[in-house]
């Protein structure tokens, strides 16, 4: 059966002129998953393919079999640990974390949102293969949010009243002094963010962390 996955890489993968193979990465939000192919079909970032078993097709044409899939389903995601910026992962990108004092499940609309799914699975599952991937967190951010809404949209709430609920425990988070973090966790967004003070709150509660930061950037303060 054919699933849809959005395009969010192209790139020229030969250098020939005009191009003549594609290295191509695109996800689908549902699981998530994750392809990355070659094609000498040139997609843009922005359409979609579907994929079926090993084969992937542009509208409705084979145009190249995907080297690398992931998924997000058979991940754990573990919320016994306090995360400062709410979510997070492993620097292997086994574990996803989220927050043991993060609501797990909120009421948009009336409807009740598992936290774990949406920021959990979805956004930091995401930008975890894109980190790994060679992106920048900026990017992979970017890019696991719009991911994370398409999941929640799905569910038939608004993103915005979703947002809003969410953002309503971020800054507690951030605000609330670590007591026990993962030793393994993936440091990328705080370093990006140079949070220095945060880094420090990270090593004195049990993260492992080997970078000096001079001076102090903009904290994220959520996921």
């Amino acid at each position: 059966m054919k699933e849809e996955y959005e395009v969010i890489e192209r790139k020229d993968e030969n250098g020939a002129s005009p191009p003549q193979v594609y290295m191509i990465v695109a996800i689908n939000f549902k699981g998530p998953t994750y392809v990355r192919f070659l094609s000498q079909t040139d997609i843009k970032v922005g359409e979609t393919v579907s994929v079926d078993g090993v084969k992937v097709y542009y509208k409705d044409t084979e145009v190249g079999t995907w080297s690398v899939f992931k998924r997000g389903d058979g991940l754990i995601i573990d919320t016994s640990y306090n995360i400062k910026y709410t979510g997070g992962y492993s620097v292997d990108g086994q574990i996803i974390y989220l927050d043991s004092n993060f609501p797990k499940e909120i009421i948009v609309q009336g409807k009740r949102i598992d936290t774990v799914e949406t920021i959990g699975r979805h956004h930091e599952c995401t930008e975890k293969w894109l980190i790994d991937d060679g992106y920048t967190y900026s990017y992979a951010h970017q890019i696991a949010t719009k991911i994370e809404r398409y999941f929640v949209e799905s569910l038939g709430v608004s993103w915005n009243d979703y947002s809003n609920e969410v953002a309503k425990n971020l800054r507690e988070t951030y605000s609330r002094k670590l007591s026990r973090s993962p030793a393994n966790l993936d440091l990328s967004p705080y370093i990006f963010s140079k949070d220095v003070d945060a880094l420090k709150e990270i090593k004195e509660s049990g993260g492992k962390v080997d970078v000096e930061l001079v001076g102090g950037g903009a904290p994220q303060e959520g996921y």
